[in-house]
């Protein structure tokens, strides 16, 4: 979808034409999946936080300040859809904490995607985003209303823990930046 195309599409979009949302939509359909994959560790669930940011997208759409950002502000929501469910899950069923097999290959990638499960939540979901989606810290700092020097030391706390439970070398070493 060319640029000017995707602008129209928002601008009507937020007008209430429901074709141009589908196609939006439809266009952002495999960013969302990597985004809920990133941060959900089953199938279902993505599709459930999808499925709920969607919905409360096209609720909210005629109250979208900046339609520029309307793909900053889609992918918040389902961030914060994916926390959400995350955090219902979590209540629910420890065994949901366990890594999908099939996604993780080695027993060092099984370590690690633990030792990332047992963060805090504005720490788990910002490594996740951060070093599995590979999201840039400006980007991130945008989607998540905080700024770029709170995400570095934020980071920097999850490496630091990430490194104490993994029996890593101290920083300075190699093997402190993963």
């Amino acid at each position: 979808m060319s640029d000017l195309a995707w602008k129209t599409d928002v601008q009507l979009a937020c007008s209430g034409d429901r074709d141009a949302f589908a196609r939006l939509i439809r266009e952002m359909q495999n960013e969302l999946y990597g985004m809920a994959r990133t941060l959900l560790n089953k199938d279902e669930d993505c599709a459930d936080a999808i499925q709920e940011a969607i919905l409360k997208a096209y609720r909210g759409i005629p109250k979208l300040r900046e339609p520029a950002y309307f793909r900053t502000w889609l992918l918040r929501i389902l961030i914060h859809e994916c926390q959400q469910l995350y955090r219902r899950e979590k209540r629910t069923s420890p065994s949901d904490k366990l890594p999908d097999q099939k996604a993780l290959s080695t027993e060092t990638d099984l370590d690690l995607q633990a030792a990332v499960e047992r963060l805090e939540e504005p720490l788990r979901t910002l490594v996740k985003l951060h070093y599995f989606a590979d999201l840039p810290l400006s980007q991130l700092s945008e989607m998540m209303d905080i700024s770029e020097g709170t995400l570095k030391s934020r980071l920097h706390r999850a490496r630091r823990y990430l490194a104490k439970w993994l029996n890593l070398p101290e920083k300075g070493e190699i093997g402190y930046e993963f």
